[in-house]
């Protein structure tokens, strides 16, 4: 599964993200309290889809270059 679930503290409501062990580029989407990491493509697309305020899905898009 591309999108991983990130735990926000029920107690003080933050997100804590350690970014220095983190490679690469990456993405958090946070909707309704949830919230959600995904590593970005080397090469592609990364859509965020919305309806009515909400997020519903997030497309990947992804090619080489020839």
């Amino acid at each position: 599964m591309r999108l991983q679930k990130i735990e926000i503290n029920p107690g003080t409501n933050l997100l804590e993200i350690d970014i220095i062990n983190r490679k690469g580029s990456f993405a958090i989407v946070v909707c309704d309290g949830k919230a959600r990491l995904t590593e970005l493509p080397v090469h592609g697309e990364t859509k965020i889809i919305t309806h009515q305020g909400k997020v519903k899905r997030v497309k990947f898009d992804e090619g080489e270059e020839f």
